[in-house]
């Protein structure tokens, strides 16, 4: 059907807001769903009078309604095609319908129709969803912005009218208004949505920012560096609507035969006509001739070897936690040759969690003490570290005290007075006065980016780990005490957060985002499917990254990336001739999943972005289902071939029969029936249960 992204989303002129549209288009307004609808109604509303002997009238009228309504869009588009001197499936099939009615089988020519003009209305519905979420993205950047005059004064301006050279005043918990560069002021930034980096990023003089991303607790005046046409948003928009347009045109594995058995079928049957016509035959026997060839030699078998097996896998993998939005996509899924993983939220769980709680010996504190002052001190803030301290306080039961004078304060964490005391949590590198760590840590951030730790290595009771090196500690000076902790947990890839009472180092708490527990035996279970280990595409940093792929199994790591060069990424390898399959869950692996041969979103943290651009989606978001779906969509292929050869054999035999012999037209419809339930069963097959394969486990 004739759908497209491009056609629904017109680009807004240069320098200009976009014209506010409607966020999700309802299947109804589409016409291709009311055509459809339509068919189906009149359709069913005609079943009980045929099969139960009703009057003819009543039945054949309905039935022609059901041709009129759901043949109008796919013989439309047949016609149009014809007039370009080509013939598709559309008008093929409804010819084939007509001709099924013609010898008096209406039920199954008006099937046939509905089933078509189904599938179309579910393609447009899905390309809708799609623009809609192409334009949703659009609101990511703010309407408005704050921009700041040269006699300092201020004023609120359209976003999109900012110039070069602007600077903006960006408050607390606001949306950046432009890509640029900050000129006073620190903060912190969540710019997941760009990067895809699990934690908010201290941003101060000098560093870049991007428009769309969310301002933390601090303020900052951010210089203009890019029209807000060309910003980084702005450019994820063009991406995915560009891969969109220019993705390869999606054909079932029979349509790339379509044409050359459309016409010849054609031309056979008029020549089956005409031939005896000319050689004296009657009218009537030349007629019932060609009309049972046509019945017998049409696609419908063909058609059903194809469909049947990837519905079935489609349906087999719903029940397993996977949406596949089509047929073709079924299809796709298992000719894949390559793989390129996104990390934050599809590798790990995207959520910081609590590893590890070490309080320093001679303080009188142990794990849950530490714990429940940190927590206590952390629990009035919003940051995804302070969360993730609150939240492991309370799956241990420890009750919070209440926090007084807290304060957040970018560059440097947070104070809170707990019970009289001072509690400051924050970066080592920042709290801590030990030169030796100052200097691990040459660009401290007050919150770092985390790579991620095995969930393993979580302690319930840390202070154990204190209590072996007592001796070694006592001679340490109180200031330098956490040094070898904080080294020994950014080392196994934690965030380390240094916890301060009254001024005086109490102990260090480790957070990390953890693994996946099915990551690495996903990894080793595509690197079989496809012959080649998965790449790992990443805009997070470097170390992070190999830490992650090294736990996995992953070999070749692309890190700090930007969204145009993951796509790049895959472009390239499908420049080379592979079929990449891409797998991410955020917004800034939106336009690398819809460029890919075959896109997979995971479901229960992926954007919306993600999930409409996506060719899959892993709802129940386990890893190891994407192998399993990649072997079930193989296993379809083999029934294809296998109902390929089945279909053939009997059109072959009732063609030769008709053309040699003489074929009774009942045996004639019998035999193409035949064929059809056949296939059909045997593509029912995927239904079962033991047809899903065994997921990876970790």
């Amino acid at each position: 059907m004739s759908s497209s992204l491009d056609q629904r989303t017109a680009p807004a002129p240069e320098g200009s807001r976009p014209t506010p549209l409607p966020r999700r288009t309802r299947a109804y307004a589409l016409p291709e769903v009311r055509w459809a609808l339509a068919a189906l109604g009149l359709f069913l509303l005609a079943l009980p009078p045929y099969l139960l002997g009703g009057p003819a009238w009543l039945w054949g009228a309905l039935f022609a309604g059901a041709y009129a309504t759901g043949g109008w869009e796919p013989g439309r588009e047949g016609l149009k095609a014809l007039r370009e001197r080509t013939l598709d499936v559309d008008l093929l099939m409804v010819l084939a319908a007509l001709g099924a009615a013609a010898i008096g089988q209406v039920l199954d020519g008006a099937l046939l129709i509905v089933i078509f003009a189904t599938s179309g209305a579910l393609e447009a519905v899905a390309t809708a969803r799609t623009a809609d979420s192409v334009r949703g993205l659009l609101d990511l950047a703010p309407a408005t912005a704050t921009r700041l005059l040269a006699d300092g004064a201020e004023e609120t301006v359209d976003a999109g009218l900012l110039a070069v050279g602007d600077t903006v005043l960006v408050r607390p918990g606001e949306r950046i208004g432009a890509d640029g560069e900050v000129v006073g002021g620190a903060s912190e930034v969540d710019q997941a949505t760009i990067t895809g980096e699990p934690l908010p990023v201290a941003k101060e003089t000098g560093d870049e920012v991007f428009a769309g991303t969310v301002n933390g607790t601090g303020a900052l005046r951010v210089r203009v560096g890019r029209e807000p046409s060309d910003s980084v948003i702005a450019r994820i928009v063009r991406m995915v609507e560009e891969a969109s347009r220019t993705k390869a045109p999606t054909q079932l594995f029979i349509e790339k035969v379509e044409q050359r058995y459309s016409v010849s079928m054609v031309l056979a049957t008029l020549a089956v006509f005409a031939v005896p016509l000319a050689f004296g035959d009657d009218l009537t026997s030349a007629l019932l001739r060609a009309m049972t060839f046509m019945i017998v030699a049409s696609p419908c078998a063909v058609v059903l070897s194809t469909m049947p097996p990837l519905l079935s896998a489609i349906a087999n993998a719903g029940r397993h936690g996977v949406l596949a939005k089509s047929a073709v996509v079924m299809e796709r899924l298992g000719q894949v040759d390559a793989v390129a993983l996104d990390k934050t939220g599809t590798l790990t769980e995207g959520t910081p969690r609590l590893t590890d709680v070490r309080p320093l010996p001679g303080t009188g504190l142990d794990a849950d003490a530490l714990l429940r002052l940190a927590a206590s001190a952390e629990h009035p803030s919003e940051h995804p570290l302070a969360r993730a301290v609150v939240d492991a306080a309370r799956e241990r039961g420890l009750a919070l005290a209440p926090a007084d004078a807290f304060a957040a304060t970018p560059g440097r964490g947070v104070t809170a007075t707990v019970e009289g005391r001072r509690i400051e949590l924050g970066s080592p590198a920042r709290l801590l006065p030990d030169p030796h760590h100052a200097r691990v840590h040459p660009h401290p951030d007050t919150r770092p980016a985390h790579p991620e730790a095995d969930h393993a290595r979580v302690h319930p009771h840390p202070d154990t780990h204190a209590a072996h090196s007592d001796t070694h500690h006592a001679r340490v000076h109180p200031e330098n005490a956490p040094a070898p902790l904080v080294r020994e947990l950014e080392e196994a890839g934690s965030t380390a957060v240094a916890v301060l009472r009254d001024g005086e180092p109490v102990g260090v708490l480790g957070v990390a985002d953890r693994l996946r527990p099915d990551a690495a035996a996903t990894v080793a279970a595509l690197t079989r499917l496809t012959g080649r280990a998965p790449v790992l595409l990443t805009g997070d940093n470097e170390r992070a990254a190999r830490r992650v792929a090294g736990r996995v199994g992953i070999t070749d790591v692309r890190a700090g990336l930007l969204p145009e060069e993951k796509v790049a990424a895959v472009r390239a390898w499908e420049a080379e001739g592979r079929r990449v399959l891409v797998v991410g869950d955020g917004v800034n692996d939106a336009p690398a999943l819809a460029a890919a041969h075959c896109g997979v979103a995971m479901g229960r943290a992926g954007s919306d972005l993600a999930l409409e651009t996506a060719d899959a989606v892993v709802v129940r978001d386990e890893l190891a289902a994407v192998p399993a779906v990649v072997a079930l969509s193989r296993a379809a292929h083999r029934l294809v071939v296998q109902n390929l050869v089945i279909a053939g054999a009997f059109i072959a035999v009732l063609v030769a029969w008709d053309l040699f012999g003489t074929l009774p037209l009942p045996l004639g419809v019998a035999g193409h029936e035949g064929s059809t339930v056949l296939v059909g069963l045997n593509g029912l097959r995927l239904l079962r249960s033991t047809a899903w394969p065994r997921p990876a486990r970790g």
